[in-house]
């Protein structure tokens, strides 16, 4: 009786591929909270353990787990997360791992000084043989002092089958001569590094992996002379992000030259000194002209100021974003080395009224759409330069406001900034757009204000919506 009622329950009538698929979101690494599921009834239990996705995320964390995940994989592809020092008392995980390698797709190691001393430790399953693997992720807690060697130890893993590898993710590990022989990757991550890199070794590695989609470097290079990079452009077709995340010094400039980027990639640079401000051109080629190809036109610049010192421009399917761990209170905008006659839209989360947020303005002669983001105070008169001075931003039709605190002060000044518009050569600002976070309704008679001034007034919660 109690299972046919149970069997009758809304939940119950799904198919159990879908509760094996709902029981996948609960975690995809770590398989342990998946088990209390499986104790909710014996339909839920049937379901979620006869699916071998939700059992495939093996760690060195939960070694009584691991022989029962490995019985419900069946001969599916496994993802392994090895800390070594998990391992080095407890041979638990390694030994109920050890028939299952042939079927490792994605592996992890972290937690060891260097590939001799990790050898040392699991040599059994260093010594296995691997070839399913298609993402490799070495984590070393102390930084090489060569990260091109010329040769690896001998306790290399030769073993391990690379020639299908399409994801390297390396965090202050050596490029030995056998991952320099990778010819299929799709994306790398070099993370950590601070010893500076052979550029031209670097190139040679980037040139023989044409078919990459994502680059995220956090390294230097080694100076080397502006003649080289001519003679080295590196062709990758399908690149979809380069990235440089490294907050100290990298020569981002050598390394954009050397490439020739496909339309509708993102280019994304992270990095400050530590105590030293960071300028938008000294990570830019001069003249920055490859980015400049990427995105003319340019139609849409977002910046924030503070608290992170943010730039983001976007034109032709591209994207080039700027971000410095040390803004300046003072900062001027960095677009300047770029053609922004064809802007049709600005971001920022500078106050109106702020001396700042002039300049850039009048860089900005077809800006169509203005959104100011975030300003918790007006000031008297914010948004008079609007009226004054028309010529600033003649197409200018639409103001929106993003989580800001709009008072009479400046619903008043937005009527007369219409008024003063509409008897002028400049666009006729006719449509203003709030748009709060969850839980703050706007001011209902502040809105009545409003429409009685602007002809169109969209009102929403959540994120911005479709400004073109």
């Amino acid at each position: 009786m109690i299972s046919l009622r149970n069997s009758l329950r809304p939940v119950n009538r799904l198919p159990p591929e879908v509760i094996a698929l709902c029981a996948s979101f609960v975690s995809h690494t770590d398989p342990r909270p998946i088990v209390s599921l499986t104790h909710v009834c014996r339909y839920w239990r049937k379901a979620i353990t006869s699916s071998p996705r939700n059992w495939t995320s093996i760690g060195s964390e939960w070694p009584q787990l691991v022989p029962l995940c490995l019985e419900r994989t069946g001969v599916a592809p496994l993802t392994i997360d090895i800390t070594v020092s998990d391992t080095e008392w407890d041979t638990i995980f390694l030994d109920a791992l050890l028939p299952h390698t042939s079927r490792i797709a994605h592996l992890t190691l972290t937690g060891y000084p260097s590939i001799e001393v990790l050898a040392n430790v699991i040599p059994s399953f260093f010594a296995s043989t691997i070839h399913t693997l298609t993402s490799l992720k070495l984590q070393q807690s102390a930084e090489p002092l060569e990260p091109f060697p010329a040769s690896a130890p001998p306790t290399f893993p030769l073993s391990w089958g690379l020639s299908k590898l399409k994801s390297l993710c390396l965090t202050r590990t050596p490029l030995y001569p056998a991952l320099r022989s990778i010819t299929s990757l799709v994306e790398l991550k070099l993370v950590g590094y601070t010893t500076p890199f052979q550029f031209g070794k670097f190139i040679g590695f980037l040139r023989s992996n044409p078919d990459l989609e994502l680059v995220v470097l956090d390294i230097q290079f080694v100076e080397t002379p502006a003649s080289v990079f001519t003679s080295r452009i590196v062709p990758l077709v399908c690149l979809c992000q380069l990235s440089f995340t490294c907050a100290h010094a990298i020569d981002a400039k050598g390394l954009i030259s050397s490439i020739s980027f496909p339309r509708g990639v993102l280019l994304e640079v992270f990095g400050s000194e530590t105590n030293q401000e960071t300028d938008i051109c000294s990570f830019l080629p001069s003249p920055p002209t490859t980015i400049r190809k990427l995105l003319t036109p340019i139609t849409t610049i977002k910046h924030q100021d503070a608290p992170t010192g943010e730039l983001h421009l976007f034109g032709n399917n591209s994207r080039f974003s700027f971000r410095s761990s040390n803004p300046s209170p003072n900062r001027t905008f960095g677009f300047s080395p770029f053609t922004t006659t064809t802007v049709r839209e600005f971001h920022t989360n500078v106050n109106p009224y702020h001396k700042n947020l002039l300049l850039p303005l009048s860089q900005l002669p077809a800006l169509e759409t203005l959104v100011l983001i975030d300003v918790t105070s007006f000031s008297t008169h914010a948004l008079s330069f609007l009226a004054d001075e028309p010529v600033l931003c003649p197409s200018l039709k639409t103001i929106a406001f993003l989580d800001c605190n709009l008072g009479p002060t400046i619903i008043k000044e937005l009527g007369e900034v219409v008024a003063r518009r509409k008897n002028s050569v400049a666009a006729w600002l006719h449509r203003v757009v709030i748009v709060h976070r969850a839980g703050k309704l706007p001011n209902h008679t502040l809105l009545h204000q409003l429409r009685q001034f602007v002809p169109r007034v969209d009102v929403g919660i959540g994120e911005l919506p479709d400004l073109s």
